[in-house]
């Protein structure tokens, strides 16, 4: 799993660019990848910039804020 392939699953620029995607909904879609190095992209993605971190019914989320 790279950092981009989260970013596409996240937002569709063309379609749904201000998506939210919650912390459940990226690991089931990244299936049975490591959760702790999941969080660790997530986490660095979150410095620099890239993603926000929101709350969406009382779970954690993400939105992309650039590419």
């Amino acid at each position: 799993m790279r950092k981009i392939d989260i970013l596409n699953f996240i937002t569709d620029f063309r379609k749904v660019p201000n998506q939210v995607k919650t912390l459940a909904e990226i690991k089931a879609y990244v299936g049975s990848f490591d959760e702790l190095q999941l969080i660790s992209m997530l986490e660095e993605m979150k410095q620099m910039r890239t993603l926000r971190e929101l709350e969406k019914n009382g779970e954690r989320a993400f939105q992309v804020m650039a590419k």
